[in-house]
Parts: structure tokens; sequence; C-alpha cells
């Protein structure tokens, strides 16, 4: 195999738009952990989820922007939901029992989709607009892949802004820390958990649709990217958010490469790295003793 510079760009592009969808599944991962210490074994289901909500929403507009923000909301209604009625119930009984639910919750929704959709799975054809090829002058790219890419890194942003830069923010960080501090400034912190469940399950939500056009859409689809995702919340460091997307990155970039020389070892170079980094770096990348750093 010859090296070229095209090939390493493709393989680049590839590896940063895998782990664009992987950043915004360890992030609501994250989110979730570091507020709520809820080990959310669903969160695979709602990245299937909001990939079949989005395809009814194309199928329906033939808009990839209306599929975008159905799947969004979908995501975010039906977590809210689901941290309402079931999580919220669960809260100081240890990890063990919403790790339970979670877990039996995520069979559920499976056994739904495939009993409205069947056990087939759908084609999401990637939007006519990102079909072309970007050339930023150093070889050519695939549209759909920058855009990925694109919107991943606005989108880190905004919830960055919001995070760091709001009262809310602020709200959600102490909270992180210590909920006490929340109720005694007079905030309902059921409502911070709810909205923060929902955050999490609309970024899960959102990188099923967006995986869609490259990895297709199918009730067992959310399987192995949550073997996945939690693989890239330990590499970066429980709780977390900017290790997250670090470790998101670069376990993207790393799959790519070694699918290109060895195809046989992709999976297995994943858990390669977070055994060496469990190592040399238990915390991870950016970990830190406090949740949400």
């Amino acid at each position: 195999m010859t090296w070229t510079l095209d090939l390493i760009l493709q393989q680049a592009a590839a590896g940063l738009a895998l782990g664009s969808i992987y950043v915004l599944l360890a992030v609501g991962l994250t989110l979730i952990f570091g507020l709520l210490n809820v080990v959310n074994f669903s969160h695979g289901a709602f990245y299937m989820l909001g990939a079949y909500a989005g395809y009814v929403a194309l199928s329906y507009t033939g808009s990839f922007v209306a599929a975008v923000l159905t799947a969004a909301l979908v995501g975010a209604f039906v977590g809210g939901l689901f941290e309402r009625f079931l999580i919220r119930r669960l809260y100081g009984k240890g990890i063990d029992y919403p790790l339970l639910l979670t877990f039996g919750a995520a069979y559920v929704i499976v056994d739904a989709v495939r009993w409205i959709f069947g056990r087939e799975g759908v084609h999401v054809e990637t939007p006519e607009t990102l079909e072309t090829i970007v050339d930023f002058g150093f070889g050519p790219l695939p549209g759909y892949r920058v855009f990925l890419v694109c919107f991943c890194l606005v989108l880190m942003l905004m919830l960055w802004v919001l995070l760091e830069r709001t009262r809310w923010g602020l709200v959600i960080r102490a909270g992180a820390q210590d909920g006490t501090i929340i109720r005694v400034l007079g905030i309902d912190i059921s409502r911070v958990w709810l909205a923060a469940f929902a955050i999490g399950s609309a970024l899960a939500a959102l990188s099923g649709i967006l995986a869609a056009p490259m990895r297709g859409v199918h009730p067992d689809m959310g399987s192995t990217i949550l073997v996945d995702a939690f693989v890239v919340t330990v590499v970066g460091g429980m709780g977390s958010l900017a290790g997250a997307v670090a470790a998101g990155l670069l376990i993207g970039m790393v799959v790519s490469f070694v699918t290109l020389i060895a195809p046989e070892f992709q999976e297995l170079s994943i858990y390669l790295l977070m055994t060496l980094m469990l190592l040399v770096r238990p915390q991870g990348l950016l970990g830190r003793r406090s949740a949400l750093g």
C-alpha cells in the first residue's frame, strides 16, 4: 500500500467524521453521568431512536434539516419523560438500580422499534447538497464528512458557552459538585436533572441521524456504538466533557487508520487504547476527581 497525501487526508476525514459521532454520544453520556451519577445503558437505544425518528421525518418532508431537528426533539422529549417518570424514582438508591433500569429500558425501546419498523434496516440517503467533494487545496474531501465535523464543532462550542457562560450552566456545574448547593440557592434541582438527561438524550439521538447516511439504520445499531461510547468516556475521563471531545476525536482517528492498515483489528484497537489509558493514566486524558471537568 502506497501512502499518498490524498489517502491520508481521506482517512483523516473519515476518522474525524466518526470521531464527531463518538463526541456527540460521549458528551451526552458524560453529562448524564457527571450530574446524575447514572450509568445510562439506554444511551445506545436513544442513538437508534434518533436515527429512526429522523428517517420518518425525512420520508415525509424530504428535508435533512427537518430530520435532524426531529431526531433532537424526539430524543429530548423521550429522555425527559424517561428521567421524570423512571430514573428520578431511583436517585439515592445506589448506582445499580438506575443501571439495571436503563439496561432493561434499552431492550424495550429496541423491541418497540422492531415491532413498528420490522427487523430489517432502512436506508437514509446523504443530502444532495452535501454529496459534493470539497477541496481545500490539499486534496478532495467528501462534503458530508466535512459538514459532520463542522456541525459537531459548532454544537460543542454552543454547549461550552451554555455551561461556562450562562447562569443555567453555572447551576449544572454546581449540581455536579454538590446538589445541596442548588437547593440552598432555592433552585428546583429536579428541573436541572430533567434538563441534563433531556440534553444528553438529544445528543445521542442527533448522533444517530447524523451517522445514518454513513452507517445505515437498523434496530440493533445502538448496541455496538454504546460500547464504543463507554470506551470514549473512559479514555477521556469519567465526568470530563473536554475529555469526551478529545477522546472521541482520537479514537475516531485511530479506528480510521487501523481499518486501512489492518481491518481485522479495528474493534480490538479501541479496547487496546482503553487498556493502555487505564494502565498509564487511570483518570483518563482530561479526567478529574470532580464531575463535569
